[in-house]
């Protein structure tokens, strides 16, 4: 399988703060890899080293040779006096021709805003224009930065099922940052865990249930069961019982 991102050893401090120790990172063709941890954690440093925006400290930065890559960001201010349209807002990149415009657009469902004003758009709706933005120039790895940021559950679903459909459809990978391992779980192959460094990695499922995932994600709302229930027993994230040696009934109300 190709490689199209390798990052070896990678270590960056800031004022004398370490951000990033020791870190390994890669993306392979065709596949969906997704950043998760908590805030400072050094997700968004990683991904500037990845994309040649910050250089590391020490480690190894590779990149396949032409790689084309699309960047998307958590966000995009646009000053609301601006008389922009959706598809004026896309050829603004240089060399941007109106097929393309409409190949993108239909990619990310936003054919029948083309001549709505950007400023018009819902949350959901700019994150995919932004996305389309990013898929100009066909590239070979779609990085997101928070790609659902601020936008409602049934939104970040929407996005997350385009994510993945767009990288079925395309051939592309994805390099991705996200806060909720629950919601990316169907629209990823593999997780890591980062806290400075790495604490656990792997496909979805095995980070789910592996306890340096539970340790740094402790007391968050993902973690929570929607239910209550009286027992002296445990369940694992799936919800299904872990049995003591005296646990015989489970009755949940």
């Amino acid at each position: 399988m190709s490689t199209l991102l390798d990052l070896k050893n990678i270590t960056k401090s800031f004022g004398g703060r370490t951000v990033l120790q020791d870190v390994d990172l890669s993306v392979d063709a065709r596949e969906i890899v997704t950043l998760i941890g908590p805030n400072g954690a050094g997700k968004s440093t990683l991904m500037k080293i990845a994309l040649g925006l910050t250089a590391p400290d020490s480690g190894e930065v590779g990149r396949k040779k032409g790689l084309v890559i699309g960047y998307m960001p958590q966000k995009l201010a646009i000053d609301d006096t601006l008389p922009l349209q959706v598809e004026d807002f896309l050829k603004l990149r240089p060399g941007v021709t109106g097929e393309a415009v409409d190949e993108v657009l239909e990619t990310v469902r936003l054919s029948r805003f083309c001549k709505s004003p950007v400023q018009r758009l819902s949350g959901g709706e700019m994150q995919r224009l932004l996305m389309a933005r990013a898929l100009l120039g066909n590239p070979d790895l779609l990085v997101l930065d928070e790609p659902v940021q601020g936008i409602d559950i049934a939104g970040q679903e929407e996005i997350y099922r385009l994510i993945k459909q767009t990288r079925d459809d395309r051939g592309c990978s994805v390099l991705m940052i996200s806060h909720d391992l629950h919601l990316v779980m169907s629209a990823t192959d593999r997780v890591i865990c980062l806290n400075h460094h790495i604490c656990c990695q792997g496909a979805p499922e095995s980070v789910r249930d592996n306890p340096d995932y539970h340790a740094l994600f402790a007391g968050s709302a993902e973690n929570i069961s929607m239910y209550t229930h009286h027992h002296d027993h445990h369940h694992d994230s799936r919800g299904n019982i872990v049995p003591g040696p005296h646990d015989e009934a489970c009755d949940h109300d």
